[in-house]
């Protein structure tokens, strides 16, 4: 009995600086529940286990031309204004399906951090999806005010879509999942925070896993290119 009251105590200590560590990591945020809080607050811990399972990249190896031009692609803003592909020629193009309650949620700090240090050759743009495991549930104007309030997100964000594999997949995710569009990839996201990049040329060129943080070495690298 004495040895079980000695493990309770620990683990009750365990749970109480548990959340107290939550509590200042999280202190600036903003409308965040409990659980995007927790999150926030194991996300170094979650990436470096997500490292052990191993990369989950691809990149083109040889030149090759989309059959399907990338600059004929629009998409529907957040504020339902028009995002036309073309006027983006020159720029490099980082596309990532995202979510607000989501293991990798963090990753909106690196990606407004890339869109901030690389503004002047590339465009992140973000796509809120409810595909996996229903992690974003909110609606596009609680989503905006949430990314702006604990991310400071200035880049675009597209409304709210599918982007897995489906006859209601958004049209942008269609030519970055289908070779017969872009040229050579088939691999459609394979969690929230999947990253395509997208030369200044309109060619697709890496394809990043949900565990290849936008600030690492692969990412930096493929965009200094």
């Amino acid at each position: 009995m004495r040895k079980l009251k000695k493990v309770l105590i620990v683990l009750l200590m365990l749970v109480i600086v548990f959340i107290g560590y939550v509590a200042i990591v999280t202190r600036n945020s903003h409308n965040m529940t409990y659980r995007q809080r927790v999150l926030k607050a194991i996300y170094p811990a979650w990436m470096w286990f997500a490292k052990l399972t191993g990369k989950n990249a691809k990149e083109l190896s040889s030149s090759v031309q989309p059959p399907v031009s990338f600059y004929t692609l629009k998409a529907t803003l957040n504020d339902s204004s028009e995002l036309n592909f073309a006027t983006l020629k020159g720029k490099k193009i980082l596309l990532v399906n995202t979510a607000s309650n989501c293991g990798y949620t963090d990753q909106y700090d690196d990606l407004q951090k890339l869109s901030q240090e690389y503004k002047d050759k590339l465009v992140v743009i973000g796509f809120p999806a409810n595909d996996f495991k229903e992690q974003e549930k909110g609606t596009d104007e609680e989503i905006v005010q949430f990314c702006k309030a604990n991310y400071g997100i200035t880049f675009p964000l597209i409304k709210k879509s599918t982007v897995i594999k489906s006859p209601d997949q958004n049209i942008v995710f269609q030519w970055l999942t289908d070779s017969s569009k872009n040229g050579w990839n088939n691999n459609p996201p394979s969690w929230n925070f999947t990253k395509y990049l997208v030369n200044e040329e309109g060619i697709l060129t890496n394809y990043f896993g949900p565990s290849i943080s936008p600030a690492g070495k692969d990412v930096i690298e493929a965009i200094k290119k």
